[in-house]
This record gives C-alpha cells, sequence and structure tokens, in this order.
C-alpha cells in the first residue's frame, strides 16, 4: 500500500484533487471545474502523513488475504500528491483511535477519495482526534479501491466495510464500547460506500471466511457527508461512478449500487449534510437520499448549509457548516437513548 495526500487545516480535499486531476482531463473526468485554491491552500508535497495516524493502532480486515483477487497497482493519476491521499490498498486495514475514556460507543469512518484514493487526513485523522475527544472510540477504514484491478470491482469496498463492522463489532469487549451502539460514518465516495453499507449491510458478497462473518454488519446510526449516492448522470460524481462501475456498466449494476434505491425498513437513521455550493458532488445526491428515507419512513435529519464546498472534513471554523459535528453527535446521543 502506498500513501498519497494530507489535507491539513485550511486545505479544502476537494480543491486540491480537482485541480490536480483536471490537468489531467484525458485520464480522469471530474464532474465540474474546481475553482482556483489561493496560495495559502496550496498543499505542500512532501508533509508527512499526522503522526497520530502513524501511531494508531491497525487491525487487518482479511488476515488470510482479500476475499477477490486481481489487484494491480496503479500509479495515482495526481501530480506532486501530498502523502495522505492513500492508494493500492493491497490488504485494507482499520486505524484504531481510542478515547481517553469511552462514551461506550464506536464509529466506522470512511473517508472519501473518488474511489481513486483514501483522504486519510480531514476525513480521516482530524475527525477521529474530535470524536476521541468526546468519547468514541474510532476506527478509520482504508478499504480496497475498486480500480486497482480487483475482481468483482463494484462489491470491493462494501466487502470491506462489511467485514469492518463485524470486527469492530467483535472488538467491543477489548476496547469498552457497547457492541450494538456502532455508527458508521462517510464522507464523498465514502460517504457512498457507508449509504451501501447502511442499506445493504446483509448483502451477501462473499462466502463466510470465519465466525466473524456471521456477525450482523448494520450501523446503529450512519452519517453522510457530502455524499456520492446516485451512480446515475447527471447527478452522480463521474469520477466515482467510473472507478466504482467501470467504462459501460449496465443498467442493473447502476441500481445495485444506488443506495437510495436500497433504503428499506431495515436502514438505520440517518444523518445527512451537503453544501449546497459544492461543485463536485451535487446536493441532488443528499437530496434523493433523504427523500428516499422519508418516503420508507425511516428516521432522517438532513442539514443543507449555503457555504462549504467539497473535500472540507469538519469544515472552516468561520462557515457555518463547521458546526455539523455537533449536530451528527446529538442525532447519535438521541438514538443511542432510544
Amino acid at each position: 500500500m502506498t500513501g498519497a495526500d494530507l489535507d491539513g487545516p485550511g486545505i479544502d480535499r476537494r480543491r486540491v484533487m480537482a485541480g490536480s486531476l483536471a490537468a489531467l482531463a484525458s485520464i480522469v473526468a471530474l464532474a465540474e471545474p474546481a475553482r482556483a485554491a489561493p496560495a495559502s491552500a496550496r498543499p505542500n508535497p512532501a508533509r508527512p502523513i499526522p503522526a497520530q495516524w502513524n501511531a494508531a493502532p491497525t487491525m487487518q480486515l482479511w488476515p488470510d488475504g482479500p476475499p477477490t483477487g486481481g489487484f494491480a497497482p496503479i500509479p495515482l493519476p495526481i501530480p506532486e500528491a501530498p502523502p495522505v491521499f492513500l492508494h493500492n490498498v493491497a490488504e485494507p486495514y482499520l486505524k484504531v483511535f481510542r478515547p481517553a475514556r469511552s462514551n461506550g460507543r464506536a464509529v466506522l469512518a470512511m473517508p472519501g477519495g473518488a474511489y481513486i484514493f483514501v483522504s486519510i487526513d480531514n476525513e480521516g485523522a482530524e475527525l477521529a482526534q474530535a470524536l476521541t475527544a468526546r468519547g468514541y472510540t474510532v476506527f478509520v477504514l482504508v478499504y480496497r479501491l475498486p480500480g486497482e484491478g480487483w475482481a468483482g470491482r463494484a462489491d470491493v469496498p462494501l466487502q470491506d466495510a462489511q467485514r469492518a463492522m463485524r470486527l469492530i463489532r467483535a472488538s467491543a469487549r477489548d476496547h469498552d464500547y457497547d457492541p450494538a451502539r456502532i455508527a458508521a460514518i462517510g464522507f464523498s465516495a465514502g460517504g457512498h460506500l457507508a449509504a451501501s453499507l447502511a442499506t445493504d449491510f446483509a448483502e451477501p458478497l462473499f462466502a463466510p471466511r470465519d465466525a466473524l462473518d456471521r456477525l450482523d454488519a448494520r450501523p446503529f446510526v450512519t452519517g453522510l457527508i457530502y455524499p456520492v449516492i446516485s451512480m446515475s448522470a447527471p447527478i452522480t460524481h463521474a469520477d466515482s461512478a467510473l472507478r466504482l462501475l467501470g467504462p459501460k456498466p449496465g443498467d442493473a449494476l447502476v441500481a445495485r449500487r444506488s443506495p437510495a434505491a436500497h433504503v428499506g425498513p431495515d436502514t438505520p437513521p440517518t444523518f445527512i449534510m451537503h453544501a449546497l455550493d459544492d461543485p463536485a458532488v451535487p446536493p441532488e445526491n443528499s437530496f434523493e437520499m433523504l427523500q428516499a428515507l422519508r418516503v420508507a419512513q425511516r428516521p432522517v435529519e438532513a442539514h443543507f448549509f449555503e457555504e462549504g464546498g467539497h473535500g472540507f472534513g469538519l469544515g472552516d471554523p468561520a462557515l457555518p457548516a463547521h458546526g455539523w459535528l455537533d449536530l451528527w453527535t446529538a442525532f447519535v446521543d438521541r438514538h443511542a437513548a432510544a
């Protein structure tokens, strides 16, 4: 596994990624062009992976190797990408962040990256720091990327998310949280993965390996943060759909991996957040998921902010969107008490 991006404080990951990919439009097509980032927001390509990430314990998902093969490492199509855009993930894993004092709950966090990389800084290490301060045990998932040669590419990230949830549930006693109080949260393409886990947690995607695979993979609540939901034009994020489904997916495959179409009576309570000025993933993705949850009469709370853009993680303290984490943890509190 190779490292590849670091979104530091004040860096908008969407701008970093989109600006780089625009220069390689023949390789990867962005949904919309990026705005120019100010000089103060340009990343330092040599900036290292955060120390807290390196210090966190690692849990391997598949000790005997993933359930599908075909992995073929490829170059990251982003020049001078910082080291925290992780790619070429041959062995997916969890990074474990423990609080000083547990509140009895855990979170499975799934960073974004258009299914091209896994952005572990502001949607991983920084999120974990904020949540452990509130008592959560946080597990950040570095999942396999579907465009890296894997057979059955459309199932690969969800295989890892299901296995991760089961592993977290099995580890509850060791880490002092309630196995029935494990939330999931995802950002951008990781939001698509979180929504897929929420709607298809029981979908059989591989032959069971061990006792873990008999455990429930359903989160008790889910957070979808500027998520990709639809795999259909015009509202999908083109890169995410291309990497997950391939260049010419059939209608059945598109529908299978559009989680709003799979909302049902067992879909967990869901929190949705999106900025209305998001230039990469249209907020219509979140509108679609909100409507599906309302039609299914599932508990849902949605927040749409005027400003924020995309890939902002915890958000700019100067903008109202920065308050989303307080709103999400309050949502978790209410449903944990139910």
